[in-house]
């Protein structure tokens, strides 16, 4: 069960780090520093990783 939740909290995360890059996305096209989107980038892809990583081990337990 909280392989379960684990995923869930990985995907809200994944989803939210998603809102952060539109958001820094549209900072820059106002003239903020190019540094947000990189950063944004950075998150989206650990949370990415960690939400793939918490699937895999989903299915590897799955009967």
């Amino acid at each position: 069960m909280s392989d379960h939740i684990s995923a869930l909290v990985s995907a809200f995360g994944a989803f939210a780090s998603a809102l952060l890059l539109l958001g820094s996305i549209a900072q820059y096209r106002s003239g903020a520093s190019p540094l947000w989107v990189v950063a944004g980038c950075a998150i989206l892809l650990v949370s990415a990783c960690v939400l793939v990583r918490d699937v895999r081990r989903l299915r590897r337990r799955a009967p």
